[in-house]
Order: structure tokens, then C-alpha cells, then sequence
């Protein structure tokens, strides 16, 4: 294969070369298959697993906090993309067939800034958030979240290091904000499942009102009574 055109040695670029000569060498379909699952697939995969969470944590006895921690996942994932606004503004890093002839890029066009990955940073803050709310599906979503950071070498869009940053965005979003989102979210998705969209949080039927205790009246005391306790 072709290597890329480049001055003196860079590890970055080595395992981008490395990576992206298999699509050189790749069956035209499977390239396809690969363009359609960096793309759009992985993402498409991630928001059917959280549905699927979704789906059995209704049915868990703590529903609301159970949900409160999936809902955190894709709002995490909208925190990060919002975070890598102003990181790609000041990093500026150009896409990675701009600066190295040779590449195999299998979606051309591309303008936008390379660091970091937008793929990347949203697909592992939604697995992190998974993680936080379930652990079997976290692992699936970070899985998902790992191969769709291949992906985009393979594509030629990115550069590792474009995707370990996205990595550690996502992570570090997800980690961080999740105490205070938590604690914002439970009593939402908890006053929901008392609602009519009660559905939305549990499955089952409504959650029952919190019962107050009941107040004793104390019936008051007569003239009469109180002339006799005071002459008593």
C-alpha cells in the first residue's frame, strides 16, 4: 500500500496510515458497510440500545431514578457535542487528508475541523451515561462507541488522536455533570410517573401520591369547661 506523504515520523500519523491502508485493500462493499457505520450506523445502534434500557427500566421498582440515569445519557452526549464548539474554534486542527496525500477517504468533502471528533465524544458520552444507569448496556454502548473511534480512522476523517480526545470529552462529561444531573432529573422523571405520562417512567400503572398524615382536630373548649377548670 501507499504510504502517506509526510516529513519524519509521527506515531499519530503511522497508525492512521496503518489503519485507513485496510480500506486500500478492502472489498468495495465492505467499505460501504464501514462509511454507512461510522456515519450514521453506530449512532442509529446507540439510540435503539438506550431505548431497549429504556424499555426495562420502567419495570424496575426504583423506575424513576432508573430512567433519570438513561435520560442523562443522550443529554450528556448534547453537553459534550456543545463542549467541542469553542475546542474545535481554538485547536483548529485541519481534517487529516488535507495535510497527507495518500489516504483512502471514503467520505470526501469534509471542511469542518478535525480535534476532536464529534463521532467519537458523542457516541462514548452516551456508552458512559449507559454505564452509569446499567451496567450491561453501558458496556455494550461503549463497545459500540469504541468501534465507531475505528471507524472514523478508517474513514480517513480522523486522526487517532482526533478520537482518543473525543474519548475523554465524552468520559469526562458524562462522569462529572452526572451527580448534579442526577439530582436534577430524579424528581422530574419521579413527579412523571404520578402523572397521566406515567408510562414515560414505569410500567404498570401510575406511581401512588405520598399520603400525608392525618390532622387530629381538637375540638374546642366551651365556656362552660373552662369556668369549671377555672374554679377547679
Amino acid at each position: 500500500m501507499a504510504g502517506l506523504a509526510m516529513d519524519g515520523s509521527n506515531p499519530d500519523v503511522d497508525v492512521l496510515d496503518g489503519i485507513n491502508g485496510l480500506a486500500k485493500d478492502a472489498p468495495h462493499w465492505l467499505n460501504r458497510a464501514m462509511e454507512y457505520l461510522g456515519e450514521y450506523g453506530i449512532i442509529a445502534g446507540l439510540a435503539v440500545l438506550c431505548l431497549i434500557a429504556w424499555w426495562g427500566a420502567r419495570k424496575r421498582p426504583d423506575a424513576p431514578s432508573a430512567v433519570a440515569g438513561l435520560v442523562w445519557a443522550p443529554l450528556a452526549a448534547g453537553m459534550a457535542l456543545l463542549a467541542n464548539i469553542p475546542i474545535r474554534a481554538v485547536v483548529e486542527r485541519p481534517r487529516p487528508f488535507k495535510d497527507h496525500a495518500g489516504l483512502e477517504v471514503l467520505i470526501p468533502g469534509k471542511s469542518d475541523f478535525s480535534f476532536v471528533s464529534d463521532h467519537a465524544t458523542l457516541t462514548m458520552a452516551v456508552g458512559v451515561g449507559l454505564f452509569i444507569a446499567h451496567r450491561k448496556y453501558g458496556l455494550i454502548g461503549i463497545a459500540l462507541a469504541l468501534l465507531e473511534g475505528f471507524c472514523r480512522v478508517y474513514m480517513g476523517v480522523h486522526y487517532p488522536t482526533d478520537v482518543i480526545g473525543g474519548f475523554a470529552l465524552g468520559t469526562a462529561v458524562a462522569l462529572l455533570l452526572a451527580p448534579v444531573a442526577l439530582a436534577l432529573l430524579a424528581p422530574v422523571t419521579t413527579a412523571v410517573s404520578r402523572s397521566p405520562g406515567w408510562w414515560l417512567v414505569r410500567a404498570g400503572g401510575p406511581a401512588a401520591r405520598p399520603v400525608s398524615e392525618p390532622v387530629t382536630a381538637v375540638p374546642p373548649v366551651s365556656h362552660t369547661e373552662r369556668d369549671e377548670d377555672l374554679a377547679a
